[in-house]
């Protein structure tokens, strides 16, 4: 099966195909510009996202935002995340941000595949902390400050084999995947 996935990103490109490959899905990377609604509700940016993507490419496709949602700000940045670090860098996020007490961070993968009749929605959550300093490669926004709980290594630190065993993405994508399974026969077709 193919699936279009619209993103800029290679690293989140990479990481689906990855993780969906084994499962027989090629993803199909659509590197589109797609202006993101901003807003803190992550689940409406994805539909928008998504819709838009749609009327740009008339073909079943999925899209996703990841984002962070500091319990210091009550759930802040959220769906703004991108527009958060782009201003702050890791240094600042560290600085401001930091902690060796688990649990203060959540990331969140939010996931929206639309078949051109209705929205289908899957999110992945996995808990962390932000680190006292950014630690790793810095290529992949956030990866070289977030430290997932029970863990001692940053995203960036752990490499992408590592990272995409635990990851945020790999939970939503997981349940895209199953969803796939389950509709259909088990196949959407060649999307």
């Amino acid at each position: 099966m193919k699936l279009r996935f619209v993103s800029r990103n290679p690293h989140k490109l990479a990481e689906a195909a990855t993780i969906l490959g084994p499962l027989g899905i090629e993803v199909v990377p659509l590197k589109e510009t797609i202006e993101e609604l901003q807003t803190i509700d992550a689940s409406r940016l994805v539909r928008d996202k998504a819709l838009r993507a749609f009327t740009k490419i008339g073909r079943k496709l999925f899209v996703e935002h990841t984002g962070l949602r500091l319990k210091t700000l009550n759930g802040l940045p959220g769906g703004l995340t991108q527009v958060f670090w782009d201003a702050l860098k890791a240094e600042r996020m560290s600085e401001l941000f930091g902690s060796d007490e688990e649990g203060t961070v959540e990331a969140v993968t939010d996931l929206c595949y639309i078949d051109g009749r209705q929205f289908y929605e899957f999110r992945g959550v996995i808990s962390g902390r932000i680190s006292k300093q950014p630690r790793g490669p810095q290529d992949f926004q956030w990866d070289c400050v977030f430290i997932p709980d029970k863990r001692t290594q940053t995203f960036a630190e752990m490499g992408p084999d590592e990272k995409n065993k635990i990851s945020m993405r790999r939970k939503a994508l997981d349940a895209f995947a199953e969803f796939l399974r389950q509709t259909e026969g088990g196949t959407h077709g060649n999307a």
